[in-house]
């Protein structure tokens, strides 16, 4: 009976193993078909030789893309706009999120419905342009920063991990004689460090790839993400072409480039970040 057991639960192993390979290599494919489109010539990919390897190998779009003059001080503006945007959104939803995973808050559960509230009820973009224009945030950093610097889901992930925690550690900490803030910071957080970790990554990722604030909200060039200054790029190539101009581009290198540029930053924090994953999204997923 073990023996079938083992047998069983091999072949089981096998088939999960396979089925989740296959699944990552036709993931991997549309991935390796952009990379492969920014690497390769004009004419090789009007004549759609380009799918999983490069044809006619050039870095013609990395080059226009970097010697933009606006592209490389847009890149890291768009890496310290993203620093500095996760670090805001991660003390709203700690500041948030903490406080009402208090049992004896007064008026908490009110609160938190407010809060779901506005996962459902969008009021939509032209109220919240108006809102941000009445707060002087138009052509600003701080309409990049503000209005995205609490999500209620990610608020409700946090509150649910502090929830989970073991309410002994709570009282130890009081009888020590710990005020809140620091009970908050020396206890609470560093036994919660996935769910940040996790929270994090999902803010960072959130304003890494956000472009319509920027449309909505920015006038001055100086204050585009690269995201923006990628798609004015694209326009350019297009234009070039409509008009007739002799280009070793065309827009689909460009976009290819763009879109392996702007991933870079996400792949090479994602493998810091992937151990936590999974346990942060369960810690605050489930009450423990």
């Amino acid at each position: 009976m073990g023996e079938l057991k083992s047998k069983t639960e091999r072949r089981f192993q096998f088939f999960w193993n396979t089925f989740f390979a296959a699944i990552s290599i036709i993931a991997l494919i549309p991935i390796l078909r952009v990379i492969s489109m920014s690497f390769s010539s004009k004419d090789a990919i009007l004549s759609g030789k380009v799918f999983l390897y490069p044809v006619q190998f050039t870095t013609e779009a990395y080059v226009r893309a970097f010697r933009s003059g606006s592209f490389a001080s847009s890149f890291i503006y768009s890496v310290f706009l993203m620093l500095g945007s996760t670090a805001v959104c991660m003390i709203m939803t700690i500041m948030a999120a903490y406080p009402l995973s208090k049992k004896n808050l007064k008026g908490g559960t009110i609160i938190m419905t407010l809060f779901v509230v506005t996962m459902y009820l969008d009021p939509g973009i032209i109220p919240k342009y108006l809102n941000v224009k009445d707060f002087k945030m138009i052509d600003t950093v701080w309409a990049l920063l503000i209005p995205e610097a609490l999500s209620a889901y990610n608020m409700i992930i946090m509150c649910t991990a502090f929830k989970g925690l073991d309410s002994s550690l709570y009282e130890a900490a009081k009888i020590d004689g710990c005020n809140e803030i620091q009970t908050l910071f020396r206890v609470a957080i560093p036994l919660v460090y996935p769910t940040l970790a996790t929270l994090a990554l999902f803010y960072a990722v959130g304003r890494w790839n956000r472009l319509s604030d920027v449309l909505y909200y920015v006038n001055t060039s100086k204050l585009y993400t690269v995201q923006m200054v990628l798609k004015q790029l694209i326009e350019s190539v297009k234009i070039s072409q409509e008009e007739g101009i002799a280009s070793q581009l065309v827009a689909d290198n460009i976009k290819s480039a763009s879109i392996a540029i702007s991933m870079t930053p996400m792949i090479i924090a994602y493998p810091f970040i992937q151990k936590y994953f999974t346990k942060g999204i369960m810690l605050g997923a489930v009450k423990g």
